[in-house]
């Protein structure tokens, strides 16, 4: 008897997985079109339909490894859920997932669509939805001022963790360099939010 042919969200989700075990073996130099496919158990047009390039195909890729996040966490202090937050995201930019990112930047370099795309994915997602949750439940601790919660702010310590990385090259970032962007930057700025000018 044959397969019964998958179709809609059900061949979405086995191209995804495809791409992601790519992207996973043999990185986003590796991950090709064709081997995708094979492993999918698709032909590349129904590939395509959805991700009209690769770069489209690794973001959503990584994006899929990288669904299963955990919630803002809750320390019962805007300190302790930022340095949560960082650890937690140092945790994953230093593992092999983190790697796979890192390849995707780097291949950003020579392929603009994919600096696109991954731009569109930093601008949102569970992350910032984590520093805004944080944030929120500080002003109602009455740690911060309401004028705190706003993207530039929620952003700026997971931009500088970034930032070490890039510019650095580290492999993973020191505990104590995640102490300093919370205690000599994030909660200062936090805190100047409210007061007048």
């Amino acid at each position: 008897m044959a397969e019964a042919r998958r179709r809609g969200a059900e061949l979405e989700q086995a191209i995804l997985r495809a791409a992601a075990a790519e992207l996973e073996t043999s990185g986003y130099a590796g991950m090709t079109m064709d081997k995708v496919a094979q492993r999918a158990g698709t032909n590349k047009n129904a590939i395509y339909r959805r991700w009209p390039q690769r770069a489209a195909l690794g973001i959503a890729a990584y994006k899929f490894l990288a669904s299963a996040r955990t919630p803002a966490p809750d320390t019962g202090s805007l300190r302790g859920d930022a340095l949560e937050l960082l650890r937690q995201a140092n945790a994953t930019w230093s593992s092999p997932r983190g790697a796979i990112l890192r390849d995707l930047l780097a291949a950003a370099a020579d392929e603009p669509a994919l600096l696109d795309l991954l731009r569109e994915q930093a601008g949102g997602g569970a992350m910032n939805a984590a520093w805004f949750t944080s944030l929120s439940r500080a002003v109602a601790r009455g740690e911060a001022p309401p004028e705190a919660v706003q993207p530039r702010v929620a952003a700026l310590p997971m931009m500088l963790l970034r930032g070490e990385y890039a510019l650095r090259g580290v492999p993973s970032v020191s505990d104590e360099t995640l102490v300093e962007i919370v205690d000599e930057i994030f909660l200062p700025l936090v805190r100047g939010r409210g007061v007048a000018a």
